[in-house]
């Protein structure tokens, strides 16, 4: 299950009481004031943990409390503080605050935040002493903690994201060049949450490839699952373009492939600007002519320069699988491969 929106509500622990108490011993019938102050309250933080890559322990859960800090004690003790409550969630997550809107933290691999901060302790009379009040019956209650509603969005990090319409083949290509098993049919929308996949290209070489659910016309303005996909397409360094040879919607596999790219755009310039490679898929369904004419016909639909590659493949047999990862790994790591690493 890919749970990817979780709400809930966190309450940093709130400060221990300052406590009114004073000496008592024989021989000191007056003794002052020696109560203590409280400890803190706990923060909550949100930490991320490498093996989690959803926000399934959300479900049904929605408050999340951090402890109260100690009460002062006598003999100028001080309360403890309380430990702190530690909320594991995936890289990938980010946070708002429910009410405001604001964004309050972006977390990726590694990365910790303190999202409420615990109140501090109350003071107790033992400091409120003074040349003339030598016995303060005053101490302060602990400072509440902070309280926060928050929502978690989980966009998933993976390098190459797989575009396209429904049904051009995208969960086939997973299947085939990972172990992920994404379901697969005949009918549109067969993937309605992200599924991730790691494809090995040699022993030292790996991609982390994610199939996004396919976009139809208008879903940069929400149609279909809209802005479910393309919040999660927009954090994909390179995008892998999936088109059908032989689509089913009755346009052409170029018109098919502008219709996607208008969406992106519409929705990001930047999402839109990101290095793309051109699969046609599907070819294991032609002959070897026709294969040779279906590529060049999308080449002349879209007027393509010699330097563009399309790369012909087929999700079901694997042909031409390894070298569009290939050609996908170069292109994610361009730098280094042209500094000759």
């Amino acid at each position: 299950m890919f749970i990817d929106r979780a709400r809930i509500m966190v309450f940093a622990g709130k400060g221990g009481d300052g406590k009114v108490a004073f000496r008592r011993a024989k021989g000191l019938p007056k003794g002052g004031p020696n109560g203590g102050d409280g400890g803190r309250g706990g923060d909550v933080i949100l930490r991320v943990d490498d093996g989690l890559n959803t926000l399934v322990d959300f479900r049904g859960i929605y408050e999340w409390k951090a402890a109260d800090g100690e009460g002062g004690g006598k003999k100028q003790c001080t309360g403890a503080d309380a430990d702190d409550l530690v909320i594991r969630v995936p890289a990938g997550t980010v946070v708002y605050n429910e009410e405001t809107g604001d964004e309050l933290a972006d977390l990726g691999p590694g990365d910790s935040v303190v999202i409420a901060k615990g109140g501090k302790g109350g003071f107790g009379n033992e400091h409120f002493k003074s040349a003339v009040n030598q016995t303060p019956r005053k101490a302060t209650p602990g400072e509440p903690g902070e309280v926060f509603p928050l929502r978690l969005e989980l966009k998933v990090i993976a390098e190459v994201g797989l575009v396209g319409l429904p049904n051009a083949g995208k969960s086939t290509f997973l299947k085939s060049v990972t172990r992920a098993d994404p379901k697969i049919a005949d009918y549109p929308f067969t993937t309605l949450s992200p599924q991730l996949g790691i494809a090995h290209i040699d022993q030292s070489r790996r991609l982390v490839i994610a199939d996004i659910p396919g976009l139809i016309q208008g879903a940069s303005g929400g149609a279909g699952l809209g802005h479910d996909f393309l919040r999660h397409i927009e954090r994909t360094k390179v995008i892998i373009h999936v088109l059908d040879v032989e689509p089913d919607n009755a346009l052409t596999p170029a018109e098919n492939y502008r219709a996607i790219r208008d969406e992106l755009a519409g929705y990001s310039s930047e999402l839109a600007e990101k290095p793309e490679l051109i699969a046609l898929n599907k070819l294991d369904l032609m002959t070897d002519e026709d294969q040779q004419e279906a590529m060049d016909d999308l080449r002349t639909a879209l007027q393509l320069d010699a330097a563009t590659e399309i790369y012909p493949i087929s999700g079901a047999t694997g042909i031409g699988c390894p070298q569009l990862l290939e050609a996908a790994y170069k292109l994610l790591h361009r730098d280094r491969v042209e500094s000759g690493w």
